[in-house]
């Protein structure tokens, strides 16, 4: 009986050591591959336009890297007014995805260049994007971040 448990419990021991083990090793693999992912995007903001009477801010997105940029929906959007009394100064927009037109938030307008892969920031494809901004606080500069934290900075 003795001999029965201890091999039981020798058992669990590895058991549990192994997959322990794969568990890291697994975390590790997808830890490399999204930091590879992240060296390899890139995006540049280019034609900023304010439109005062609308508060609008329309602007393009250029993925000028290797990697595409597919979960649009999570990208980060935020404004700067260094003018504004806002206890921060910038303003982070919402993603709209009816192009509502709301107040705070921002919207796909269209995408250009975009052969391979329908509505998804592929290298080399332009993204314009449409952001309405609160009439209080228009932008100075704008900073859009991708869903795996490449970002790029822009006079507005």
């Amino acid at each position: 009986m003795g001999v029965l448990l201890l091999v039981v419990v020798a058992y669990l021991l590895v058991g549990g050591t192994l997959t322990t083990a794969e568990t890291v090793v697994t975390a590790q693999k997808d830890i490399t591959l999204m930091q590879e992912a992240r060296l390899r995007t890139s995006i540049i903001i280019t034609d900023p336009k304010i439109d005062d009477n609308t508060n609008t801010l329309n602007f393009n997105i250029t993925n000028n890297g290797n990697e595409m940029v597919s979960d649009l929906p999570h990208m980060d959007v935020f404004s700067f007014n260094t003018t504004t009394g806002a206890s921060y100064g910038y303003t982070h927009y919402t993603y709209d995805r009816y192009n509502l037109g709301g107040s705070g938030n921002w919207s796909i307008a269209g995408f250009e260049n975009d052969y391979i892969h329908a509505k998804q920031l592929d290298s080399g494809v332009n993204m314009t994007i449409i952001t309405t901004f609160y009439a209080d606080s228009r932008p100075d500069h704008i900073q859009v971040t991708t869903g795996n934290g490449v970002s790029a900075v822009s006079p507005a």
